[in-house]
């Protein structure tokens, strides 16, 4: 019997390593001729006391998701995947990703870079991968950077 993926979940910040991830998860999605979902986390802890003072904050936080999801759109298109989703949510990316886009999306798997943009926070209470390969209920795969 032969497993197929149907709905890939693609964790993507901006990162390298959330650009290889994206790059494998391409590969996946079209050789599991599967759903693409791009998804992106507007991590709101960041920027919820200067919010107060400043809501343009939330508002560019929100636009760069937009243009970034976008242009992974763009590319996956272009490499082949009709069946392409942008997902913009707001919380934790640890909690939001493998406990309620997964689940809200039907993910048999989440693709996501080993390494995010939040060195500071990685070191402090651990990384995001982590904590999707800790709550998922689906397959995790964490791609790692290219060190060369």
């Amino acid at each position: 019997m032969e497993f197929e993926y149907k709905h890939i979940v693609v964790a993507v910040d901006g990162s390298k390593a959330s650009e290889r991830a994206f790059e494998k998860a391409v590969n996946i999605a079209k050789r599991n001729n599967a759903n693409m979902l791009l998804a992106h986390v507007v991590d709101t802890r960041t920027f919820s006391t200067a919010e107060a003072y400043d809501q343009t904050l939330a508002d560019r936080s929100e636009g760069y998701a937009n243009q970034l999801l976008e242009g992974y759109s763009e590319k996956a298109t272009e490499a082949g995947l009709n069946n392409v989703e942008i997902i913009i949510e707001y919380g934790s990316p640890k909690i939001k990703i493998p406990k309620d886009v997964a689940k809200e999306y039907g993910a048999d798997l989440i693709i996501c870079g080993a390494t995010g943009l939040n060195a500071v926070e990685r070191f402090l209470i651990g990384s995001v991968s982590e904590s999707i390969t800790r709550y998922a209920s689906c397959d995790v795969l964490v791609v790692r950077g290219d060190d060369k």
